[in-house]
């Protein structure tokens, strides 16, 4: 009964985010208050700058990762079976969408199977954290990291999604504990990411004390959960608290700043509300490691034919690229290290 709930949940969330306006409202990503100083004289190749960086043992061509998404449905298959294909053939790492749904049916194990298509970038594995309060073992998650043929493990922290849930897990205690064990436990990378409203400073020092070998801050600015359960509500009570919800969360530039400045060692991924590569390379000269990009890519993974999809997936990763090349030749950097390190960016 609990896996065509879960079933029947992603599916629900696909059409929402493909369908419905579930934007946070009255908070924005907060990377539209930085700017770069222009630099006229760059003094470097525009054809030499290398987006290169590394991740997880992996040489990756670019600092972008597809966020978790998706799977545990036929109709998800597909889209991750296109984003692992252009993953693979652009150089970003790939997260997968949670994987619970895989532990209560097996038969749904191949939707999360993308390594084939995939197979020399990171692929992380993903569960919600608060599973661990609700019979999810770290023997459990090592069958997953097996499944996808992993390169790191994801905890997902959803609170709020979860307390607006119809059918929400809400207890969330004494989950660190729980984490540290998992960390001390698991043979690969755990790292911890939220959903859409960010992680602040103390939180990421907890975690990264308790074993997280990486933060996706994954802030506010972009999809709200709230406002996505919104769309699956009966309940008038909650369908009401979702809008009052709709500005909640701490804005992406916001939560970068704050966890690099409490976890300086400790990699971070900027997620929530991308849309450009000028926002990537403002995530990057903030203190990010890796950029990510979630439901802007939804919409071309889920189109009707292949061809068409990979088209436009193509184009969309290739404008991603080009514009964070054409920042980093507007400031005069030539490196991903130099970028997150230029002094070239400000307060408007």
């Amino acid at each position: 009964m609990e896996t065509t709930h879960t079933m029947k949940r992603k599916g629900e969330h696909i059409r929402i985010c493909l369908n419905e306006d579930v934007n946070s409202e009255g908070i924005d990503t907060g990377l539209g208050r930085y700017r770069f100083i222009h630099n006229a004289l760059p003094e470097i190749n525009f054809s030499q700058i290398d987006l290169s960086t590394e991740w997880l043992g992996h040489q990756l061509q670019t600092p972008l990762l597809i966020s978790s998404m998706t799977g545990g449905t036929p109709e998800t298959a597909i889209i991750n079976e296109r984003l692992a294909k252009m993953a693979e053939q652009r150089g970003w790492a790939i997260g997968l969408g949670s994987m619970r749904a895989a532990l209560e049916n097996e038969s749904v194990a191949t939707t999360f199977q993308i390594r084939k298509y995939a197979p020399s970038v990171p692929i992380i594995a993903n569960i919600g954290a608060v599973q661990l309060n609700y019979g999810v073992t770290a023997a459990d998650c090592l069958k997953l990291v097996h499944m996808a043929e992993a390169s790191a493990l994801v905890l997902h922290l959803n609170s709020m999604q979860e307390v607006f849930q119809p059918e929400g897990d809400t207890n969330f205690s004494d989950l660190l504990r729980k984490i540290e064990q998992l960390c001390h436990t698991l043979k690969v990378p755990v790292g911890v990411k939220e959903v859409g409203w960010g992680i602040d400073g103390r939180t990421a020092a907890k975690l990264v004390d308790a074993g997280v070998a990486f933060i996706d801050v994954a802030g506010a600015g972009g999809t709200s959960w709230s406002q996505v359960e919104k769309h699956r509500m009966q309940d008038p009570v909650r369908i009401h608290a979702a809008e009052t919800f709709a500005n909640w969360g701490i804005a992406t530039a916001d939560s970068i700043i704050d966890v690099r400045e409490h976890v300086p060692q400790t990699f971070v991924v900027a997620s929530g509300g991308m849309r450009s590569g000028v926002d990537v390379a403002k995530a990057l000269a903030l203190g990010a490691h890796l950029a990510g990009f979630g439901r802007t890519l939804l919409k071309g993974a889920a189109a009707e034919n292949d061809m068409i999809a990979m088209e436009q997936l193509q184009q969309q990763f290739q404008t991603i690229e080009f514009e964070l090349k054409a920042t980093m030749f507007g400031i005069g950097v030539a490196s991903i290290e130099e970028l997150r390190h230029t002094d070239r960016i400000h307060l408007r």
